[in-house]
């Protein structure tokens, strides 16, 4: 299977070394960075796949020293071992240079914005919007990432009508990357007094960060309005117009920060944002364009999509995408998606390699 996945890379590996040693390229100091990131990124997984075919070579020569009777016993119970060991190793590679490939096509390296807004269900869909924003940031730290909040807009009694937040470190995207979708949670609100179970919701969205090479804002395209923050900060925030609100004229997007006291600060965290929401919008683009894609992925990213269930009476959470159901809610609530991210990746994995060939 991954003879046919590799050779494709292989092509682009070639290509982009001869577009390296291009003049042209050398000197557009924009393009040759692009194409740069690019060859490192392939060329792992083109040396890994030259060390996978050396190991097979290895083993079909083991094969013929097997397949000759006159060795003696002994010795061919030492290559018979050889063999296994071989074999074994050769399967252990192919499913090493599929896993880099799928995080390599997917940018699972990168960092993320994460969303969270509530959705139905007034005052308590904005705690569950808390509930969520406390267990990734539980997740991301036993993974040691970095949270950073870049907004937010409270509701009563400490929920959120949104927050946002940039999370980095290794692996974020490829780990986090399954979230975006609708999450519904079933539960006896605190100012419910009869204990009759109410459903509301909040939406998650997990936006790629993106690098300057992947997209251009020109200054030009840029609507820049800065205004006094409100809301928790204290008297320091206030008396400054530090938040800034960027609005993308092309595309129409607006972002909003007010998090830090510097105008600067906000500006640069606007800007992360912008760039990831126009980043995500193009990938979403590409990927509608070829409608296999979408098909050979866990979930299609859309916020309006249902995908997880929280059961606060059964303890129970069930993510409706591949049927995975389990009765550990606390642990996940207190960030322990280690089985859940498992079932997702391996799904996804089985999906996109079936795609692929």
């Amino acid at each position: 299977m991954i003879d046919k996945i590799v050779q494709e890379r292989k092509k682009r590996y070639d290509q982009l070394n001869q577009l390296l040693a291009d003049p042209k390229v050398v000197g557009n100091g924009l393009e040759y960075q692009s194409y740069a990131k690019e060859f490192a990124s392939l060329t792992p997984i083109i040396k890994a796949y030259e060390e996978h075919q050396k190991m097979a070579v290895d083993l079909k020569d083991m094969e013929k020293v097997l397949s000759d009777k006159t060795h003696d016993k002994e010795f061919l119970v030492l290559a018979e071992e050889e063999r296994h060991r071989l074999t074994e190793a050769l399967k252990a590679s192919a499913s090493r240079i599929e896993d880099m490939i799928l995080e390599k096509d997917s940018g699972a390296q990168r960092g993320i914005i994460l969303e969270i807004r509530a959705g139905t269900g007034g005052v308590e869909a904005s705690l569950f919007a808390a509930d969520l924003l406390r267990m990734y940031s539980r997740y991301a730290a036993k993974n040691g990432w970095r949270v950073e909040l870049i907004d937010s807009s409270l509701s009563e009694k400490g929920g959120y009508k949104e927050v946002i937040c940039s999370v980095s470190g290794s692996g974020v995207y490829g780990m986090m990357k399954f979230e975006s979708g609708t999450h519904r949670v079933q539960r006896v609100p605190e100012t419910e007094a009869s204990g009759r179970i109410h459903t509301s919701a909040a939406t998650v969205a997990v936006l790629p960060e993106a690098e300057d090479v992947d997209i251009e804002i020109r200054p030009e395209d840029l609507k820049i309005d800065v205004f006094r923050s409100g809301g928790a900060g204290g008297q320091g925030v206030n008396r400054t117009d530090s938040a800034v609100r960027l609005t993308h004229l092309p595309s129409g997007l607006v972002v909003t920060c007010q998090d830090e006291r510097s105008q600067l600060k906000n500006k640069s965290k606007a800007l992360k944002v912008l760039r990831a929401r126009l980043f995500d919008a193009r990938q979403k683009e590409q990927s509608d364009k070829i409608t296999q894609s979408r098909r050979a992925q866990v979930g299609s990213g859309d916020r309006s999509e249902k995908i997880r269930t929280y059961n606060f009476p059964d303890r129970r959470i069930t993510d409706h995408r591949i049927g995975f159901t389990t009765h550990n809610l606390e642990g996940v609530m207190e960030g322990n998606l280690d089985e859940l991210v498992a079932a997702l990746k391996a799904e996804d994995k089985k999906l996109r390699l079936k795609a692929a060939t």
